[in-house]
C-alpha cells in the first residue's frame, strides 16, 4: 500500500477506538475528530465533508485554519488526490464559515429541544442550579457581564458538595450571530443545558475554536 493510499485506510483498531487519518500537510497520524476531509466536488474544486459522508476519495487536513491554508499554498490536494482537483485560496474561510454555521444551527436545535437558557438572569440560576455543558458569552459582549458570570460558575464549583463537570466556556460567537440563531435580540449570555442536544453545540464549537485558533 502506497503512502497515499493510507490516507483513507487506517481503521477502527480491534478495541474499537477511534478511527485515524493521516495529514496531509504534517503527516501526523491523528484521530478523525482531531482532521478535517476534504473531497473533490464534480467540477474538481476542493470542499469540506465536515460530517465525513460524500461519496468518493478523500483527504484529510489537521483541524488548523493554518494548515488548510499551508495545503492550498502548497497545492496539496491535487497531490495526495493524483488529480487535477482545484482548491480555491479562500477555502480556509470557506471552511470556517461552514463550521461556524454547523455550530450555531445545532445551538438553534438545542434551543428547540429546551436545553438553552438565554439572558443574565436565568443564565446565572442555571449556573447554581443545573448540569450545563456548556456557558456562551458573546465575544463582543461586555467584560463586566462576563467576570460576574464566571463568578457565578466558580461559586458554583467552590460550594459543590459532589463532583460536577465543568461547563466550557464559549466565547467565539457575537452577540448578532447568537440572536440569529436562537431567533431573538440582544444575547450576550447563554447557559447550554448538559442534553444530547447541548453537547452536539458543544462539540461543534469546540472544534470551530480549535480551527480559528481561539482561547479556551
Amino acid at each position: 500500500m502506497s503512502e497515499a493510499d493510507a490516507i483513507e485506510t487506517v481503521e477502527a483498531d480491534d478495541l474499537g477506538r477511534e478511527r485515524e487519518r493521516t495529514c496531509i500537510v504534517t503527516r501526523q497520524v491523528l484521530p478523525e475528530t482531531d482532521l478535517i476531509r476534504f473531497v473533490p466536488a464534480p467540477d474538481g474544486t476542493v470542499v469540506a465533508d465536515l460530517r465525513r459522508r460524500l461519496p468518493g476519495r478523500g483527504v484529510w487536513v489537521s483541524l488548523d485554519r493554518e494548515r488548510v491554508a499551508e495545503a492550498v499554498r502548497k497545492n496539496l490536494f491535487a497531490r495526495s488526490l493524483k488529480a487535477a482537483v482545484k482548491a480555491p485560496a479562500e477555502l480556509p474561510d470557506q471552511v470556517e464559515a461552514r463550521l461556524r454555521e454547523l455550530a450555531l444551527g445545532r445551538f438553534g436545535l438545542a434551543r428547540k429541544a429546551g436545553a438553552v437558557v438565554a439572558g443574565f438572569s436565568k443564565v446565572e440560576a442555571a449556573i447554581a442550579r443545573d448540569q450545563l455543558a456548556g456557558l456562551v458569552t458573546a465575544s463582543d459582549g461586555a467584560d463586566d457581564g462576563r467576570r460576574k458570570i464566571e463568578a457565578a460558575l466558580r461559586r458554583r464549583f467552590a460550594s459543590s458538595e459532589t463532583p460536577v463537570p465543568r461547563p466550557q466556556l464559549i466565547r467565539i460567537f457575537a452577540t448578532e450571530e447568537l440572536g440569529l440563531a436562537l431567533g431573538r435580540p440582544n444575547v450576550i449570555h447563554a447557559a447550554v443545558l448538559h442534553s444530547p442536544a447541548g453537547r452536539s453545540f458543544v462539540d461543534a464549537s469546540i472544534r470551530l475554536r480549535r480551527y480559528i485558533g481561539a482561547a479556551d
